[in-house]
């Protein structure tokens, strides 16, 4: 059970602050290894929008924000350090998403038709594997999701469609990460919200 992970356990146990813009809520978590995570939820769908994590520097210096769900960084935002993310217009751009029930990748710029990609489950690297045919593309995307309950990828639970030179894969959520997802937010309920946040969490 999900309760049991040592995941939930750390999102229970993190110091957690709340703010409320229109229909987003953005929660801020301090967890006890000195990490930080930045989440934003839509307020009508419940919804994980985005999600984003900055790291302790390797000398106990300040760390850098990075995006593991959601739209990059924008431009022109006070933290620069995280839009070297961001890649050339030209190249292959990898996009996560998260629906309500699906983990979801979008890569751009991606011209070749459906026939051409392999997409495997690979539990040995707990990763999805994206190859093609013409040995032009080769992507492994990570499942956090799956890998903090010690779930297995399934193959069954893996498409993929192919418009607008947009490679889009779909993960269907085990139903244990949707009660998770469902409660979770139900616990949120409880961190009142504030009405000032940390500037740095303000630019996630």
């Amino acid at each position: 059970m999900y309760k049991n992970s040592i995941w939930y356990k750390s999102l229970l146990n993190a110091e957690k602050t709340c703010l409320k813009e229109d229909k987003i809520k953005k929660i801020h978590y301090k967890f006890d290894d000195g990490n930080e995570m930045v989440e934003e939820y839509n307020v009508d769908t419940r919804v994980l929008l985005r999600r984003a994590w900055k790291t302790k520097g390797k000398l106990g210096g300040e760390g850098k924000w990075s995006v593991e769900i959601g739209d990059p960084i924008p431009e022109g935002a006070p933290n620069s350090d995280a839009l070297d993310i961001m890649e050339s217009k030209d190249q292959p751009a990898l996009l996560k998403r998260n629906t309500r029930i699906n983990i979801e990748w979008r890569i751009r710029n991606l011209p070749y038709p459906i026939e051409t990609y392999s997409i495997k489950a690979n539990n040995e690297e707990k990763l999805i594997i994206i190859s093609t045919t013409n040995k032009k593309y080769y992507k492994k995307l990570e499942v956090p999701e799956l890998a903090r309950l010690g779930m297995p990828i399934e193959q069954e639970n893996i498409q993929a469609t192919h418009k607008y030179n947009t490679l889009i894969i779909t993960y269907k959520k085990p139903q244990q990460i949707l009660d998770m997802e469902k409660e979770w937010y139900e616990e949120l309920n409880s961190v009142n919200p504030i009405k000032d946040m940390p500037s740095e969490c303000k630019t996630q």
